[in-house]
């Protein structure tokens, strides 16, 4: 359990976070938005341990990160948005280094990095990381964060500047992870289909401050109601002054988009009256990008 409450961090007279408070459950994946500038890294880095609020109460398994942030370092995977890396080391070299900076057998760091290795479908051989594309790059860094077994993971970023194959393949890494239910993962992307797809929760921040907190359900009753696009087919156009303000039409089907399921309803009536034919229906609920449209910056 996470337990976040009232955090506020000032840098020189800047607030980057206002009074943000939020609680997360044992597992699952939760996703951290907003616009530049509204607070995501300043968050993930004081939920990792490496920035101190200014004020605030901030419990994650029962610690106190605020009072005692080294206390997380046994249970926290921490990937930042870039993958600096040690560049001469091979990934094997790599993850033994932080295999026994937490004090792991090496029999424990062989298994867990063979075992962290395959998920990844990571093979490198004996090259050396300076060597690996940018992807292969990212996929060592998320296993440096794993390879001690953590219950909490912090991912700013874990897809940024990747190319689409691989970008897919580490957000099916995560769900594999999430579907395992031992991990709580917060995570931050600016691909808000990924966030929209990944998450369980997601907490909207706008210029420091928490504007919404919950499932992507609760956000779309927050930011907007369900809308409809259909295609139909009817003889007589005239039918839908009145009804129908803007639609297109192409091979002799009409598309178009009503606001409510009244308004559905009313024009799907008139059609089957005048003896013509729907063809699809489909509902359409506003997108994680179409809510930060809304609330602007």
């Amino acid at each position: 359990m996470i337990h976040a409450r009232s955090i506020v961090k000032n840098y020189n007279g800047f607030t980057a976070l206002d009074d943000v408070s939020f609680d997360l459950e044992d597992s699952g994946i939760f996703g951290i938005v907003g616009h530049n500038g509204a607070g995501k890294t300043t968050l993930l880095k004081i939920m990792s341990g490496l920035l101190t609020p200014t004020s605030g109460e901030l419990l994650i398994d029962g610690i106190d990160a605020v009072k005692h942030p080294d206390a997380l370092k046994s249970r926290l995977g921490y990937l930042p948005e870039e993958s600096r890396l040690y560049e001469n080391m091979t990934v094997g070299g790599y993850l033994s280094f932080f295999g026994e900076i937490y004090r792991m057998s090496p029999e424990e760091i062989r298994k867990r990095s063979r075992d962290i290795l395959h998920k990844l479908d990571l093979d490198a051989g004996d090259k050396k990381l300076g060597e690996l594309s940018k992807g292969m790059k990212r996929k060592v860094a998320i296993a440096r964060s794993l390879i001690h077994d953590p219950s909490f993971l912090v991912y700013d970023e874990p897809t940024s500047g990747l190319d689409p194959m691989t970008s897919r393949y580490i957000s099916q890494f995560l769900r594999s992870i999430k579907k395992e239910g031992e991990k709580t993962i917060l995570l931050s992307a600016h691909n808000l289909y990924q966030v929209e797809e990944l998450c369980d929760k997601v907490l909207i921040l706008q210029r420091g401050k928490r504007l919404m907190f919950g499932s992507m359900d609760e956000l779309r009753e927050k930011f907007g109601s369900v809308t409809y696009e259909i295609e139909f087919v009817v003889s007589d156009r005239s039918v839908l002054r009145g009804v129908l303000d803007n639609y297109e039409e192409s091979g002799g089907v009409i598309s178009a988009k009503v606001e409510d399921v009244d308004s559905l309803n009313d024009l799907t009536a008139i059609i089957a009256s005048e003896g013509g034919r729907v063809k699809r229906i489909e509902s359409h609920y506003p997108s994680l990008e179409e809510m930060l449209m809304q609330i602007g910056r």
